[in-house]
């Protein structure tokens, strides 16, 4: 532990070395200073303060030439102070800084699939808390190392005033490394799961968060206090622990150059008895000893905050050194025209799970393609393969005859667009949720929400494109948050525009216009729409039937009525649905009648 824990601490050195320069020699002046402090003092005594009391009076000049030496090393000290104390602080949050980037970075390049087996509080744990507990460590640490200077210089000169006191008091160091190690060993299993229960807190606290519409109709406000309160306590519990024994680990930090001073003493008054060593010496060996207890006990900072620091930066870590990152190549979505999509012998699993097998069919560019199949068949994973979220096992999805792996990062960004089945708005205005950022007029912007039959509701907003919608769009109802969502898609102009249940919260009349409105709006775009109304099924140029993962049959709405029974019996199950309870109705009342 202690040796990863200086590892991790030499890696910050790397990080940030001049920085940490100025910190390790602002705390090398602190130590210098202090030791010269005790030999100014002795000094001045010595030469002006018993002189003085002998003669019965003082010379201005020599009182003058005292107290600005003493002033010089306090003002040295007082120097090395500042430099310690700033250089440490900026390094720490600069260090914090770099990783959060890192570690945030390094999210935005890991792929869907990776993000779908961690917890939202988890990863939020590891861009925040992890980090911190990382560089913890560094606010003490060129204290440390500065005050080894302290450390060498103060036993230089116990040796070379009594080398026997020197060797008894030093027996205080092999029981600090013993105590260090017995610290290390009970420690980190206890930071370890301290810094994995406050994961498990925030991905509670998250998910009670997220789901606050569900536990509030559901009057599951009691049940998720208890969830959380149970992860709180546990937390509380693992750092009440860290608190014993680290609560033990200072005191005897702090106790063992006291002990050393004792011994000293002891031995030293018996060397004196023999005539070994005067009183004076032995004076000032003890406080020679007293000295060492300041960079022991800096030291001590350190080693304490060692096994926090490894734990946590196990944790980052592992997500920087994650699997799964896609991998791209130099090919450009070059031209305006929409896109002709081909997928060729697509399989996808999530684990064991085999969601798609061998799906193959073409899209021509500019046509719609409406994708259908029972739940569970694969359609919303199709989708996130089409515009590569993640990547398939096997097989290829095809943009104009180049495969999708192939496009530079962020060139595919730039030409297709999706518009998922879960809508997601951010605190923000209409305008920057349909934007985001992009470098979009507020021409283009009200072109979008009119194909996605949104301009009368935001027209009829407060301040209209600067009306600000709430967390996750809160002040809108679901049906308005889904045409946000495809506005936003379709202010890109995208050459291959996906629909993935993307109108399921509008009405049926509302849902044919947004799709006439794509068909004649002035971007032209390959369309696939994963859809399971019937009229807007039949407003599709083609259908690709998938069912268990396959494709089952492809051709058009009334074709597929025709020939397939899957097809038709899907598609028609809600007109079937909606005879039955009519005919139901029609019986009951005959039956009600009377003869």
């Amino acid at each position: 532990m202690i040796r990863r824990g200086l590892g991790i601490l030499w890696i910050a050195v790397k990080e940030e070395p001049k920085v940490f320069a100025v910190a390790a020699l602002g705390s090398a002046v602190f130590a210098g200073m202090t030791i010269a402090q005790a030999y100014v003092f002795g000094h001045v005594t010595s030469t002006v303060i018993e002189p003085s009391i002998r003669r019965g009076d003082a010379t201005t000049a020599t009182l003058a030439g005292a107290v600005l030496l003493v002033m010089g090393v306090a003002m040295l000290k007082v120097i090395g102070i500042l430099g310690r104390r700033l250089g440490a602080g900026v390094m720490q949050y600069r260090l914090q800084a770099t990783y959060r980037r890192r570690v945030t970075r390094r999210y935005l390049e890991l792929p869907l699939e990776w993000h779908q087996q961690h917890p939202t509080g988890e990863l939020l744990s590891n861009a925040n808390s992890d980090v911190e507990a990382t560089w913890y460590p560094i606010a003490p640490f060129p204290f440390a190392v500065g005050v080894v200077i302290m450390l060498v210089g103060t036993l230089t000169l116990l040796v070379f005033t009594d080398p026997v006191l020197a060797v008894v008091g030093s027996v205080i160091f092999p029981a600090i490394a013993v105590l260090t190690v017995i610290y290390s060993n009970r420690m980190s299993p206890l930071m370890t799961r301290a810094q994995q229960l406050r994961g498990e807190v925030s991905s509670v606290a998250h998910e009670s968060f997220d789901g606050a519409l569900v536990v509030k109709t559901l009057g599951r406000e009691g049940s998720e206090t208890e969830r959380f309160t149970a992860a709180a306590r546990e937390l509380r519990d693992t750092l009440v622990q860290v608190g014993r024994v680290r609560g033990l680990f200072d005191p005897l930090m702090e106790a063992l150059p006291v002990i050393g001073v004792l011994l000293v003493l002891v031995v030293g008054s018996s060397r004196v008895g023999s005539g070994h060593l005067d009183s004076g010496t032995l004076v000032r060996v003890a406080y020679l000893f007293t000295l060492l207890a300041f960079p022991v006990r800096a030291i001590g900072w350190v080693l304490n905050e060692l096994p926090r620091s490894v734990v946590g930066y196990d944790r980052v870590q592992r997500v920087l050194t994650a699997e799964g990152q896609q991998v791209f190549g130099t090919a450009q979505a070059a031209g305006d025209a929409p896109v002709g999509l081909a997928v060729h012998a697509l399989s996808f699993a999530y684990g064991d799970d085999r969601v798609l097998e061998d799906v193959t069919f073409d899209v021509a560019p500019g046509r719609t393609v409406a994708v259908v199949g029972p739940t569970g068949s694969g359609k919303s994973t199709l989708a996130s393969l089409l515009v590569r979220l993640v990547d398939p096992q096997t097989g290829a999805v095809l943009h104009d005859g180049t495969d999708v792996r192939q496009f530079a990062p962020g060139a595919l960004a730039g030409a297709v667009a999706l518009a998922p089945q879960t809508t997601f708005l951010f605190d923000d205005s209409v305008r920057g949720n349909v934007t985001l950022g992009a470098d979009i007029t507020d021409e283009q912007v009200w072109a979008a929400l009119r194909v996605a039959q949104a301009e009368g509701f935001v027209a009829a907003l407060p301040k209209g494109l600067d009306t600000v919608v709430g967390e996750r769009g809160t002040t809108l109802s679901g049906g308005q948050r889904q045409r946000l969502a495809l506005a936003r898609a379709v202010a890109r102009s995208p050459r291959l525009l996906v629909l993935d249940d993307a109108t399921s919260s509008v009405d049926p009349s509302v849902e044919q216009r947004i799709l006439a409105g794509l068909r004649g709006s002035s971007t032209e775009s390959t369309v696939v729409v994963v859809a399971y109304r019937r009229a807007t099924i039949a407003l599709a140029d083609e259908v690709v039937f998938v069912d268990q993962g396959r494709v089952v049959d492809r051709g058009s709405h009334t074709e597929l009525v025709g020939r397939c029974d899957g097809y038709r019996d899907l598609v028609t199950a809600y007109e079937r649905a909606e005879v039955e309870r009519a005919a139901e109705h029609a019986g009951d009342e005959l039956a009600g009648e009377p003869a």
